[in-house]
């Protein structure tokens, strides 16, 4: 189970990496909800998420989110718990110093409309989180027992991503420069650009000529074969001549050069 979870982790998070630009060390967002739910399932939440994601994870946390677990600490000693756990993380400036408000407002101000800071929010808030689901690129994790799980991207994200890869991720001004070019190269849309290719003048196919030597061998090697099976290819075998008629041969030759 342990691999199948990194797995679907490796794939909801490479869907924030490709079509928003997500980087490591990934900024992780915390709020109070998340680390009482840490507390109670003994989650240590450095070591497992960087384990979970198996990246560089950086925590950080706000001060409206500090306030808000220091004024419920006093009803219960879990939350003081919590609050220990928060303040070790580093403070992100929320712009709220002087006039706090309450964590949910707190992050979804950091998220802003767009998440142009690609934050990971990890909330156990289950309102918090129908909200960030209806903004592009607002990755939401959070603690399922002792497991964490970074939610797969909403159908938001989904046709956000779409939509960047229809339009190329060009700007409008972008698109008119492109449509200018496109007119001094005199191409109009519905037209396409072919480039024919130059027939090189070259000899005869190589693999052609060796088939044909392979034939030619191939057909002398079956004459020979053939010649042997008919006996065509026998040696001639040397006449022999008896000792009296050389004699008589050679008498004629010497009558006829004295005549």
């Amino acid at each position: 189970m342990k691999t199948v979870r990194q797995k679907k982790a490796r794939r909801n998070l490479g869907f924030f990496v490709n079509n928003f630009k997500f980087r490591s060390p990934f900024q992780v967002l915390i709020d109070g909800t998340f680390t009482l739910a840490a507390l109670e399932n003994k989650f240590n939440i450095q070591d497992q998420l960087s384990k979970y994601f198996q990246s560089e994870v950086k925590l950080l946390t706000t001060p409206c989110i500090i306030l808000e677990t220091e004024k419920l600490s006093s009803f219960s000693k879990a939350v003081s718990g919590a609050m220990q756990i928060v303040k070790q993380y580093p403070i992100h400036k929320c712009g709220h110093e002087k006039y706090s408000i309450s964590g949910t407002k707190c992050l979804l101000s950091m998220v802003r409309k767009n998440n142009s800071f690609r934050y990971i929010i990890a909330t156990q808030d289950r309102e918090l989180q129908d909200c960030l689901r209806k903004i592009p690129g607002a990755p939401i994790l959070y603690l399922h027992g002792k497991a964490p799980t970074l939610e797969a991207p909403s159908q938001v994200s989904r046709e956000y991503a779409k939509n960047i890869c229809k339009g190329l991720g060009m700007t409008e001004w972008e698109k008119e420069n492109v449509k200018v070019l496109k007119e001094i190269a005199g191409i109009t849309d519905g037209t396409e650009v072919k480039l024919k290719k130059k027939k090189k003048k070259g000899g005869p196919n190589p693999l052609s000529c060796l088939k044909k030597n392979k034939n030619k061998t191939q057909v002398k090697v079956s004459k020979n074969v053939e010649e042997k099976k008919s006996g065509r290819n026998k040696k001639r075998k040397k006449m022999k001549i008896a000792a009296h008629i050389k004699e008589a041969l050679i008498a004629e030759i010497k009558n006829k050069q004295e005549t």
